[in-house]
């Protein structure tokens, strides 16, 4: 009969160490596991400033494309192409920003469109003398587009000049209507980072005033 080998107290020791070793390794995996970081959570526009004023300038341009393509002239293409390049930059912002990509909204922070301006009458808003406000209720967002400071309107024809002062933090900047938009005044990047919050896509204290 073949003789029942004994281990001694060491190796029975170095056997009881490592499968503690084991046990304690495997529970540190578990642990890792279970304390993941959650993945990143989508801001909306009804919940973050941020992503209500990407939401805006998006809803903005795409307006402004539709009515470019429901009433077309000479300069539409050209029009509809820049404004398509203003929505894909737009959209990086709003992944940058943590905000869903492709939500869009118009006019007001409720996400009310504006109501189409009514045509140039002698006296009316167009007409308004130099230093009168205007706009009245209006937020003020940015187009996404470069170059010098300047504005689009839905109001206003090219070369009127429009005071914008942002009540929040008391900044203002004078600029030149340049195109036409959805909006009452919508800024480019250089202008609305002269009277911008930082962070911030979305003047809701503003005062605008013809100058011009």
């Amino acid at each position: 009969m073949p003789r029942r080998r004994t281990l001694g107290p060491k190796k029975k020791l170095a056997l009881l160490l490592s499968a503690a070793t084991v046990a304690g390794g495997g529970a540190f995996v578990m642990a890792n596991t279970s304390n993941a970081a959650p993945p990143p959570v989508t801001k909306s526009a009804a919940g973050s400033t941020v992503c209500q004023g990407l939401a805006t300038a998006l809803g903005n341009n795409q307006r402004f494309i539709e009515g470019q393509r429901a009433a077309p002239d000479a300069q539409s293409e050209a029009r509809i192409a820049n404004r398509e390049a203003v929505i894909a930059q737009i959209r990086l912002q709003q992944e940058a920003s943590g905000c869903a990509v492709g939500e869009s909204a118009q006019g007001s922070p409720t996400a009310q469109p504006e109501q189409p301006a009514a045509p140039s009458q002698p006296g009316g808003e167009d007409a308004a003398a130099s230093g009168e406000q205007v706009c009245a209720g209006s937020t003020v967002t940015l187009s996404g587009e470069d170059g010098a400071p300047a504005a689009s309107s839905n109001r206003f024809p090219a070369g009127t000049r429009l005071k914008v002062t942002n009540l929040d933090n008391g900044k203002s900047t004078t600029v030149e209507v340049t195109s036409v938009s959805g909006s009452c005044v919508l800024l480019n990047n250089a202008a609305f980072e002269q009277v911008r919050e930082a962070g911030k896509f979305l003047i809701r204290r503003a005062v605008i005033e013809k100058v011009g």
